[in-house]
């Protein structure tokens, strides 16, 4: 049996790659990855060439059975997401789980996450934190699962993109408005910014803004002594609701 390895890679500083992403890029025999393009840009610049495979959300399916196949021929291989820790809201979990059924090994090799960088400089917000990755875009879903994660007094991390951002925070603000909130902008990135406030003060600083870029990982504060706000109390305004 052969081995699949799962490799973090940076979410923006290419410094933050690690000594064994790079062993094990140069060791394998091909590198299935998320986006062709992306990942051979970042090959590139450490001077590593292999063939790649492409595995993406919409392929991955496929892509894994392509692999798995490989596998049993005996190939080596590693598996690369765009940015960060595949399988954390990025594809992976589908490829693992078919090379693992059909009898190979699974080796992580850890490094950087959006989401471990955002708890890293979070501060205090419980013992217990949810991982939700990205929400809904549809309105009402979205508004449903912020209440059940609210409701449940734990913290809890979110990614969204900055289309959706300020709507995402009038929803926080407007089910619970002083719930402490951080968020990570371009984390690690040249323009990396942290804004950190109750969930309306940092609704508010986001609304303003008359241009919004970048990749955006949001902190919400647990508290247990939390109480939901009634759907039809008036807050910051249906303005903020789309």
């Amino acid at each position: 049996m052969s081995n699949l390895y799962i490799v973090a890679t940076p979410i923006g500083n290419l410094g933050d790659i690690t000594v064994r992403a790079l062993e094990t890029f140069k060791a394998v025999d091909l590198i299935a990855c998320e986006d062709t393009r992306h990942t051979l840009q970042l090959l590139t610049h450490f001077g590593i060439r292999k063939p790649l495979i492409s595995c993406r959300a919409q392929n991955e399916e496929f892509a894994a059975k392509k692999v798995a196949g490989l596998l049993d021929e005996g190939k080596s291989i590693a598996f690369a997401s765009d940015a960060g820790t595949p399988g954390i809201s990025d594809p992976g979990a589908v490829l693992v789980d078919t090379a693992r059924k059909a009898g190979h090994t699974i080796v992580p090799i850890p490094g950087a996450s959006a989401f471990a960088s955002l708890i890293s400089v979070a501060g205090s917000g419980g013992k217990t934190i949810i991982f939700e990755g990205f929400l809904s875009p549809k309105p009402g879903r979205r508004r449903t699962r912020l209440k059940e994660l609210l409701g449940t007094g734990d913290a809890f991390v979110l990614y969204e993109s900055p289309f959706r951002i300020v709507k995402l925070l009038a929803d926080i603000a407007d089910i619970e408005s002083e719930r402490r909130v951080v968020i990570g902008r371009e984390m690690t990135k040249l323009h990396e910014e942290f804004v950190e406030g109750s969930a309306v003060q940092v609704y508010e600083n986001f609304a303003q803004r008359t241009k919004i870029l970048g990749e955006f990982a949001i902190f919400v504060s647990g508290n247990k002594n939390a109480q939901l706000l009634d759907e039809n109390t008036e807050t910051i305004g249906k303005a903020g609701r789309v």
